[in-house]
């Protein structure tokens, strides 16, 4: 066999030392392709994930009902009254679920002090008290008879309401009434309760009146003050 050349020998091992050994170049070039790689992965990842996550809650606020909106509301808005009077304070829980509309509109006129200075300008004892504006002696007579006609007991006492009548008006009276009224709902529209105070709702209830049941001394609402809890 002939001898390999030293020359021969030197090449042939170079070439086998390149198969092990890469070029510092190649290896930045690869890391670089990789982490472009691995940042494009994360980025489409991401996209995808985002877009599943949001799909649902643009379908909710399109399809869904708004009735959380509507809960958040009425929440928000006050749950007691104290109507502060010439007798002492009297506190209100107002009917946020069952009379919504009319609590709103209450609460509207109490921010533009609309029962600042009230009177009661009637009383009927063991019956009602109403604090708004005097109509004369036609209002008394018509609740007293009302009150006479019927035995039947559907409705407690303490119970605050507006006069459906005077509400179609324009006007907007209280009416706290002392004694369970059976025809309540055909007059009034009860939107609240006395839930403390019932004492000087019947200190009130107990002052002299004249024939047409009107105080003969003047008792009045002072202020209203809203409160969210009690």
């Amino acid at each position: 066999m002939g001898r390999i050349k030293p020359q021969a020998l030197l090449q042939q091992s170079k070439r086998k030392k390149g198969t092990y050994h890469m070029n510092p170049m190649t290896i930045i070039i690869y890391t670089l392709t990789l982490v472009i790689f691995v940042f494009f992965l994360f980025a489409t990842f991401k996209y995808w994930s985002n877009r599943t996550r949001f799909q649902p809650k643009n379908h909710i606020s399109i399809f869904e009902d708004e009735n959380p909106s509507v809960e958040s509301k009425k929440s928000d808005l006050p749950g007691y009254a104290v109507l502060m009077t010439s007798k002492g304070s009297i506190i209100i829980e107002l009917y946020k679920e069952s009379a919504p509309e009319i609590v709103d509109e209450f609460i509207d006129l109490c921010q533009k002090g609309h029962f600042k200075r009230m009177l009661f300008h009637q009383v009927i004892k063991h019956y009602v008290i109403q604090a708004g504006h005097n109509k004369g002696p036609e209002s008394y007579e018509d609740w007293n008879l009302r009150g006479k006609k019927y035995t039947s007991m559907q409705h407690e006492a303490f119970m605050l309401g507006t006069s459906k009548g005077e509400h179609f008006n324009k006007r907007f009276d209280l009416f706290i009434t002392t004694a369970p009224i059976p025809d309540l709902n055909e007059k009034l529209i009860v939107f609240g309760r006395v839930v403390k105070g019932e004492d000087v709702v019947q200190e009130i209830e107990e002052v002299d009146t004249n024939e047409h049941y009107q105080p003969k001394i003047s008792i009045g609402i002072i202020d209203v003050a809203l409160r969210q809890m009690m």
